[in-house]
């Protein structure tokens, strides 16, 4: 951790000047310079009387959290294959977000499993070919370049109606695949 270049970001956000922080912490301008530069290492007292002053304390300076990732590449989906079915989970681990999305590809007249009402709310973007979406028994199709959406709380699953492969985007709130 870089000390001093923490403290002078800290020092900026609240548009204080380096002779301002030291008043406010009876030290010098010169101090203050050094230590933002990393020339000199602040005693614990010190430190706690300087991020006293910039509005912050020692476990907030000190908690570095980890980078969320943001973008996942092909190589990082997770592939299953099975029954004219194959499911990519597009982003490893999306069981633990608010909502997980799946590319799926069926063959021809290849179906997903029917999944049981749940809390949430499911989205697909059709990517390739015809599906019927299935909801409490009533089918509804959607082809290239339409999208569906409804509530979970009733039996529902994906069919292949077409004689070609399809391909959409499944995106389930909260994960359930």
């Amino acid at each position: 951790m870089e000390l001093g270049a923490k403290l002078r970001d800290m020092r900026q956000r609240i548009n204080l000047t380096q002779e301002e922080l030291a008043d406010r912490c009876e030290l010098t301008k010169g101090y203050i310079s050094q230590l933002e530069n990393d020339l000199t290492s602040p005693s614990i007292a010190t430190l706690c009387d300087l991020l006293n002053a910039l509005g912050s304390t020692l476990s907030d300076f000190f908690h570095e959290e980890a980078e969320a990732k943001i973008v996942f590449s092909q190589d990082e989906f997770i592939e299953k294959q099975s029954d004219g079915m194959l499911w990519n989970w597009v982003i490893p681990n999306a069981q633990k977000n608010m909502m997980e999305p799946v590319l799926v590809e069926l063959e021809a007249g290849a179906a997903t499993q029917t999944d049981f009402p749940h809390e949430g709310e499911e989205f697909g973007f059709v990517l390739e070919g015809r599906v019927a979406v299935v909801v409490s028994g009533k089918s509804h199709i959607a082809k290239k370049g339409e999208s569906f959406y409804f509530t979970a709380d009733r039996e529902h699953y994906i069919v292949n109606k077409g004689k070609g492969k399809a391909k959409f985007l499944w995106i389930s709130t909260p994960p359930n695949f």
